[in-house]
């Protein structure tokens, strides 16, 4: 499945369409300008973009740039931004499909609690004329994103709920400076997904803790709120998340592989459909070792990490007991439990039941894999976390 032959995606004029958009042209730092140089090389070379695909990779590449430039832009005229004191009191991670998306939202629903929004994660910069906490042309775009996303890939409505209010990843952020595996999932580069594991991604953490000040300092009632972070993608480069937040729990949510492999394999197809033509067989092909990858250098990093800074989540346990769970996390993040956060969290179950959305429609043999082969690989994770 070849696309026809695109324009390469150029550095300079993507820098420039983001100056031009912005009218400013300070991007701070310019370290993000390698992994920017080598994941456009991998797109380019292996991306398979189809038109509608290179515009929106074009896109989301300018709105990145131009954020950090409105960034850097309110930092000299506010410089007080860096003075905001954030806590970052959890990070989830697992395994992708794990029930940390509802989890995260479970406990950023809390009194005291607070997480980065879908639509802050598009655009961490306010637009121009934006007061502080009215975002409305924000929420609009992310919106329209949305609407387009599910008009490509109607699928999208029964694997993840898409919300723009509602906490989301933080390396939706990092993707936008190049060193998050949120590239390698909007972008079939596995090129780029073998150099990003030998690459220093710390600079982009440091940058991220800039951005949480930022969004702390555009809507000031999170001051004294604790963040509570998730990416299931920061499995394989969990030691640069918890160096950067040395004081967060990491929370590490468990599933079945049998389950969680191919739902997230359907979950990148589905994605690759927005801007390429990517096969089923070898998204199933390129995504099977990856999570095999993932969860090797996850688990040699826990041991060096050391089992004090880690909970562990059955799904099944969220599943059947979400109260308890969420409880035991906000237990050692310091909130006491009483009943008026009792009943936040019993408000939020209600609105957030999973028979709310489509049922999600997966099976190993669209994508070439075998049942088999994901218990031998998964064989000592398995046996840890699942019981099998």
């Amino acid at each position: 499945m070849v696309s026809p032959p695109q324009t390469p995606l150029d550095r300079e004029a993507l820098l420039q369409a983001a100056r031009e958009r912005a009218g400013l042209s300070d991007f701070g730092d310019p370290w993000f300008l390698e992994p920017m140089d080598c994941f456009l090389e991998a797109i380019n070379r292996e991306g398979r973009l189809t038109p509608a695909g290179q515009s929106a990779q074009t896109e989301t590449i300018v709105k990145g740039l131009v954020s950090r430039l409105r960034m850097v832009e309110d930092i000299k005229r506010h410089p007080e931004i860096l003075d905001e004191q954030v806590e970052v009191a959890g990070i989830i991670l697992g395994l992708p499909r794990t029930g940390s998306t509802i989890f995260q939202r479970l406990l950023a629903s809390a009194p005291g609690m607070t997480g980065i929004k879908w639509y802050e994660a598009q655009n961490f910069a306010p637009f121009p004329g934006e007061q502080r906490g009215e975002p409305v042309e924000r929420r609009a775009y992310a919106d329209a994103m949305i609407e387009g996303w599910l008009q490509a890939a109607p699928e999208l409505a029964s694997i993840h709920p898409l919300e723009p209010d509602a906490p989301d990843e933080e390396i939706l952020i990092l993707g936008q400076m190049f060193v998050s595996t949120m590239v390698e999932g909007m972008s079939f580069v596995p090129s780029f997904a073998a150099w990003l594991n030998d690459y220093d991604q710390s600079r982009g953490h440091e940058d991220l803790k800039t951005i949480l000040r930022y969004l702390q300092w555009q809507d000031p009632s999170r001051r004294g709120r604790k963040w509570i972070l998730k990416s299931p993608s920061n499995l394989p480069y969990t030691e640069v998340a918890a160096k950067a937040f040395p004081d967060a729990l990491l929370i590490m949510t468990h599933r079945d592989p049998v389950q969680t492999v191919p739902s997230y394999v359907s979950m990148q197809a589905a994605l690759y459909k927005l801007s390429a033509t990517i096969s089923d067989e070898e998204v199933g092909g390129f995504w099977f070792p990856r999570l095999v990858e993932w969860m090797r250098r996850f688990e040699a990093a826990r041991e060096r990490i050391g089992e004090h800074r880690f909970i562990d989540i059955d799904y099944r346990e969220v599943a059947a007991h979400p109260m308890a769970q969420a409880e035991r996390v906000l237990a050692r993040f310091g909130i006491a439990v009483d009943e008026h956060v009792e009943e936040v969290l019993r408000e939020f179950l209600a609105g957030n039941r999973r028979e709310q959305r489509p049922m999600h429609d997966y099976s190993l043999e669209r994508f070439g894999l075998d049942e088999a082969a994901i218990k031998r690989e998964f064989a000592a994770y398995r046996a840890r976390y699942i019981g099998e």
